[in-house]
Parts: structure tokens; C-alpha cells; sequence
């Protein structure tokens, strides 16, 4: 995983170009834009005629004052007035920045995520920060984690490692979803995993289509080729991009799965840029979103 000796070596030559850009990319950007993105097209193995509005909700990691609780409510409202088919939260709601004003409760992130309305439900997953932010967990090596229990009190589904079969308009489909890859730190030794990919599609029982939630798009790699599309956050875009190049992603991929719409030898994977902000506040040229997904 990226240092954060390192970003701030690889963001120093753009700081150092004026207090105009810094500002933008400080303030303005990570706070106070918020970008609606649309992208329309039908995955492989998709059953004819199904049509699902998907709308995507990726690292919020609230926290005060770079994303406060209000934010975060504000950004439910503009996904309820989309009117989507189905929700998708893909991970990291804690935040590991610092300093920080406040810490939000991750409990009333979950609440306010409660609100968020979809006539196919609302499923979630772990983000590495949801592990990493839970100091007890941490330490026992045992789950859940914090975040996973109180989206459940929410009513939010945790797809940790789980399969739900939906039905839209009588036509099923499958929403998998894995836990974190990186999920414990390996006191110095890299990361554990949490994900079990074979458990997960172990459980699903027929031709279906699947659309796989897995918060860290390197798991892509390992994804079957019966799963239409794996959608993916973590990377927030690499948080700065210029002419659709990131020079840091936390991926050991790189810009292979930095963000957007992948595609590779016929299996899709999407990266949603996200909202909020890891390791320093700073967000240049992919500002946070919310993804909506046109399929079919």
C-alpha cells in the first residue's frame, strides 16, 4: 500500500506551483464539488431485456472536517433523487486522516446511510478502513468490524462474502460481495485478507447474471468470468489525475485499475472515483462522485 512519505514526495512538485492550485485542490474539490457520472452499457452474460439503474457510493470516510456527517447527508439526498433500481455502498465509511476536528461516530454514518431508498435495497461491503479502524479487531484479529455491525443495526446488508438473488421486472440477477483483501495489518509482514471469492460464489445456485461488490478492485484479477461486472472503489481515482493519468494508486496494478470503466479479455470491472479523501485531504482533477450505471 502507498506511504504517505510517498504521496506527498510524488503531490510536492504541484504544491509548490501556487497557493491558487493548492487551494483548489485542498478545498474546493475534495469539499465542496460533487459530480454526477452516467454511463450506459450492457456487461457479458446479461440477460436480454433486463434493465438496472445501479448507483454507486465509494469511500465516503467521513470525518470533520473533510467530509462531515452533513455531507455525507447531502450526498444520500442527490443519490435518492436519481431514483435508482438498486444502491451500492462499496466501503471505507471510517476515516484513518489526520488531524482531524471530530471523529463521526461510524453508527451515525450508517443511520444516515439508512435513508437511501431503492426499490431492490441497498448492499454493502468492508472497506480496508472499516477493518483498520477498529482498534479491538484489530488487535484480536476477530470480526466483524465496527462499521459492518452498524450498517446491519441500520437494516443495510454487509455483503461479506455473501450472494443475494434480486428480481427486476421477473428477470433474476445476482449482487455478490467480498470483504476487504486488505483487512489486518501483518505487524510489518503486508496485509491479510478477508475476501473468500470461491465461498462466495459458491453460493450461487443458478445462470443468473452476478454483479460482484469488492471494494478493492485487485481482486478483479481473480474474478470467474461468470460474473458480468465487478464494481470496485479504493482508489479514489489515485486523487490526482491529470489527462486520465494517476502517478500514485494504491493498487499493485497501478493505473491499470486506477478508474472507470476496465476492460480486459471480455470481463468488466468499474472504479468509482469516490468522495472522499485518504491519507492527506487532497483531491485534483477527479472530483468525488457518485456513480450512476446504466445497464442493459
Amino acid at each position: 500500500m502507498i506511504t504517505r512519505r510517498t504521496f506527498l514526495k510524488k503531490l510536492g512538485a504541484l504544491t509548490a506551483a501556487g497557493t491558487g492550485t493548492a487551494s483548489y485542490a485542498f478545498v474546493l474539490e475534495p469539499r465542496f464539488m460533487l459530480n454526477t457520472t452516467v454511463k450506459s452499457f450492457t456487461p457479458p452474460g446479461w440477460t436480454p431485456g433486463l434493465k438496472l439503474r445501479a448507483v454507486l457510493l465509494a469511500d465516503p470516510h467521513v470525518v470533520e472536517p473533510y467530509m462531515p456527517l452533513s455531507r455525507w447527508q447531502a450526498v444520500i439526498e442527490a443519490a435518492n433523487a436519481l431514483a435508482p433500481d438498486v444502491v451500492f455502498l462499496l466501503g471505507d465509511y471510517v476515516s484513518g486522516l489526520h488531524p482531524r476536528l471530530a471523529t463521526v461516530p461510524v453508527a451515525d454514518t450508517a443511520r444516515a446511510a439508512a435513508r437511501l431508498k431503492a426499490p431492490l435495497g441497498v448492499y454493502s461491503v468492508n472497506g480496508n478502513h472499516d477493518w483498520w479502524g477498529d482498534a479491538h479487531v484489530q488487535k484480536t484479529m476477530q470480526g466483524p468490524p465496527e462499521a459492518q455491525r452498524a450498517f446491519e443495526d441500520a437494516g443495510i446488508a454487509v455483503l461479506a462474502n455473501r450472494a443475494v438473488r434480486l428480481v427486476k421486472d421477473g428477470q433474476p440477477f445476482w449482487v455478490t460481495g467480498t470483504d476487504s483483501t486488505v483487512a489486518f495489518h501483518n505487524r510489518g509482514h503486508g496485509f491479510i485478507s478477508m475476501a473468500d471469492l470461491p465461498r462466495t460464489m459458491n453460493q450461487v445456485t443458478d445462470d443468473a447474471p452476478i454483479i460482484h461488490l469488492a471494494h478493492e478492485p485487485d481482486l478483479f484479477v481473480d474474478v470467474p468470468r461468470r460474473v458480468s461486472l465487478t464494481l470496485s472503489g479504493h482508489t479514489h481515482g489515485g486523487q490526482l489525475r491529470i489527462a486520465g493519468y494517476s502517478p500514485v494508486v494504491p493498487s499493485g496494478y497501478g493505473n491499470r485499475f486506477a478508474y472507470g470503466h476496465v476492460v480486459e479479455n471480455g470481463q468488466h470491472l468499474f472504479v468509482s472515483g469516490g468522495l472522499g479523501v485518504s491519507t492527506i485531504p487532497f483531491r485534483f482533477g477527479v472530483p468525488p462522485e457518485i456513480n450512476v450505471l446504466e445497464l442493459g
